[in-house]
C-alpha cells in the first residue's frame, strides 16, 4: 500500500526552501492550495510557529467549514512547561480552533533531557483534556527515533527520507514504528527541493555534491522518470510509512504532485540513487552559521 499524502506549511510563512525563487507564498495563494488540499481529500497539515505568521495566514485561508486536520509542532521547552502549554494552546487559537489533532515534539532533543518525562506526560494530560486528539515526535536520524518510538510510544512520528537518505529505510526502522501501532510520517522527499535547483542555487557547503546530483538526475532520465515522480514515488512506497508531508509554493506545484503520486511507481534502482554524505543529509549544517541558527533553516517540512 502507498502512503496518503500531507501538506507541509513552511512556504506560507516564510521563504522556505532551496528551489524556492518566489519568497512566501502570498495568502490568495495559501487559499487556493489548502481549497484544492480540501478538494482532492489531502487534510492532514503540518504547522509550525517558528514559520514567521503561518499560524494566522492557516486560520485565515482555510476553508470554511474546515476539513483540515492541523498537527501543530511544539516550540523548545527551555521557557518551562507551563509556557509551551501556554504557547501551544496559542498556537490553537492563532488557527481559529477549538482543538487540534495532533501536537508533535519538535526537537526529540528535548524528550531526551532532564524534563522530557514531564513533557510526555503534559501532552498525555492535554491528550486526555481533548485539546489534542494525538501527540508525536518529530526526529531526526541522529535522535534514533525506534527508540523514542518503544520508550514514548507515540501517536505519530515523523521523520526524514528520501531517495537521497534511505538510512531509516534499508536499517527496517520506518518499517519497525510502524509494526509498533505508531503512524510514520515521511518528511523532507523533496530535500528542499535540492533535486529541482540548478547548481548555481545550492548553498556553498552543497556545491560539492554537483556530481553526485547530476548522476542521479541521469539515472532517473535513463529509467523513464522525472525527479518529481521518482522522488515522490521513493516517499509513497516506504514500507511502514502511514503519510508523505510535502511542501508547495502554488497551486500548480499541488496540482503536480496530485498528478504524480497517481502515477505507477517507476523502476529504477533506488539504492543508486542514496547520498553517502551524512554532513550533506543534515539540512541543519547546509547554510552559513549566521543563517544556521535561524529556526527557518532548522527545520524541515
Amino acid at each position: 500500500m502507498t502512503a496518503r499524502l500531507g501538506l507541509g506549511s513552511a512556504q506560507f510563512g516564510d521563504a522556505y526552501g532551496i528551489s524556492n525563487r518566489h519568497g512566501r507564498v502570498s495568502e490568495d495563494e495559501v487559499r487556493d492550495i489548502l481549497a484544492l488540499a480540501a478538494q482532492n481529500k489531502l487534510i492532514d497539515i503540518d504547522v509550525a510557529p517558528y514559520h514567521g505568521d503561518v499560524e494566522r495566514i492557516v486560520g485565515r485561508s482555510q476553508p470554511f467549514p474546515s476539513p483540515l486536520r492541523v498537527q501543530i509542532r511544539t516550540l523548545r521547552l527551555d521557557k518551562g512547561l507551563d509556557w509551551l502549554e501556554s504557547r501551544l494552546k496559542r498556537s490553537i487559537d492563532h488557527l481559529g480552533l477549538a482543538k487540534t489533532h495532533a501536537a508533535l515534539v519538535d526537537q526529540a532533543s528535548d524528550l531526551l533531557g532532564p524534563d522530557g518525562d514531564a513533557l510526555w506526560a503534559r501532552l498525555l494530560k492535554l491528550k486526555s483534556s481533548g485539546l489534542i486528539s494525538q501527540i508525536g515526535i518529530s526526529a531526526q536520524y541522529e535522535d534514533q527515533p525506534l527508540l523514542l518510538a518503544k520508550r514514548f510510544k507515540p501517536d505519530i512520528i515523523q521523520v526524514q527520507a528520501s531517495i537521497f537518505d534511505q538510512r531509516l529505510v534499508h536499517s527496517g526502522d520506518i518499517a519497525a514504528m510502524a509494526e509498533l501501532g505508531v503512524k510514520v510520517q515521511i518528511r523532507s522527499v523533496f530535500m528542499q527541493g535540492l533535486l529541482f535547483a540548478p547548481s548555481d542555487a545550492l548553498p556553498p557547503r552543497l556545491t560539492s555534491l554537483i556530481p553526485a546530483l547530476s548522476r542521479i538526475k541521469r539515472l532517473m532520465l535513463e529509467s523513464g522518470a522525472d525527479p518529481l515522480h521518482a522522488a515522490l514515488s521513493y516517499g509513497l512506497h516506504i514500507k511502514g510509512a502511514d503519510m508523505v508531508m510535502v511542501g508547495v509554493t502554488s497551486a500548480a506545484e499541488l496540482r503536480a504532485i496530485l498528478a504524480a503520486s497517481q502515477r505507477p511507481r517507476p523502476k529504477i534502482e533506488w539504492e543508486a540513487l542514496a547520498l553517502d554524505n551524512e554532513a550533506a543529509l543534515d539540512q541543519r549544517g547546509w547554510f552559513d552559521k549566521d543563517v544556521q541558527a535561524s529556526p527557518h533553516w532548522v527545520r524541515v517540512a
